[in-house]
């Protein structure tokens, strides 16, 4: 009995010792969590909701690092390419994990290869926004007035491949609607373009919209979840209105380099998903309109997987060509 005891604590002790130093020792000094939009961003306030109870958990500060960048892939490039040693992580949306890599012929880094999914943090919806004074009440009022305007009607986005822009192409070829596509650097301009008449409707984040939404300013009709939104109650999804699994959401998700030692992904992975679950992060979650998630590495990379299938589809439908 004795014996086997001394064999279990022997082999244990072994396989502590052949795991990395830097793993057993993790984290050794402060993480940065690069967010490739800046400050203000919608994923730059979900990701300092989460950065202050994480560097709680590890017991290091977690510093918020901006890069903005040719829509998040400069920030997203560089965290690629830094050392897998967990000090470094990203905080990002769907775009440069997504889409980029389908409309870049020129795209520095490969998000499947080299980056490893952590936990999905949030999702949202996206809204259908239009211009008051088109007149339209619903998404049918919508359609029949887009029809009956035939390609004289404009749509605004924040950029060539953007989720705005390929959920508005996906509506349209769904709907059998012609809308002329006007690209924006934000979703600010956006709202300024539909508010001075130069764009009639607009897919958008909510966060961006609904303040000009309650003031009777733009009209929403319509949601992109399958079900409704716990952060728009109130809104009817497409699906509800006629358009089945019509679903373009937007996402947003921690990732590290590739190569990461395997035990620092799952510990993060754990203390984030606590974190991201407490009551006190859905409820400021919700204030910006996103649902809180918090999942698997396994269930992040399948989204991935998934998202890029569906949209690539879209992309070579619609001809969507880099900006």
């Amino acid at each position: 009995m004795h014996r086997r005891l001394i064999l279990r604590t022997a082999a244990a002790s072994a396989a502590t010792l052949a795991l990395p130093g830097f793993a057993q020792a993790w984290p050794a000094r402060p993480i940065r969590l690069v967010v490739p939009f800046p400050p203000g961003s919608s994923p730059d306030l979900i990701a300092r909701l989460v950065a202050e109870p994480l560097s709680a958990a590890l017991g290091q500060p977690v510093v918020i690092d901006n890069k903005p960048g040719a829509g998040g892939n400069v920030g997203t490039g560089m965290v690629a390419k830094s050392d897998p040693d967990g000090h470094t992580l990203l905080f990002t949306i769907q775009g440069p994990l997504v889409t980029a890599p389908l409309l870049s012929k020129s795209l520095n880094y490969d998000p499947v290869k080299e980056l490893a999914p952590v936990t999905l943090v949030a999702t949202s919806p996206n809204l259908l926004v239009v211009d008051p004074k088109l007149g339209a009440e619903t998404l049918a009022d919508f359609v029949r007035v887009a029809k009956a305007r035939r390609g004289e009607l404009n749509y605004g986005s924040v950029g060539n491949g953007s989720a705005a822009h390929l959920a508005m192409e996906l509506f349209k070829r769904r709907a059998g609607i012609e809308l002329v596509h006007v690209p924006y650097q934000g979703f600010p301009q956006v709202v300024n373009a539909i508010l001075a008449g130069q764009v009639q409707a607009g897919f958008m984040v909510p966060g961006i919209a609904m303040g000009q939404v309650r003031a009777g300013k733009l009209r929403g009709l319509g949601v992109t979840t399958l079900g409704r939104s716990a952060a728009l109650p109130d809104f009817p999804t497409l699906v509800e209105q006629g358009y089945p699994e019509f679903e373009a959401i937007s996402w947003q998700a921690v990732l590290a380099p590739a190569k990461t030692p395997a035990p620092v992904i799952e510990r993060l992975s754990r203390e984030l998903v606590r974190i991201i679950k407490s009551d006190e992060v859905r409820t400021k979650m919700l204030a910006q309109y996103f649902s809180a998630a918090g999942t698997a590495p396994a269930a992040l990379a399948g989204l991935m997987t998934s998202e890029r299938l569906g949209w690539a589809q879209v992309i070579k439908r619609a001809d969507v060509k880099q900006e």
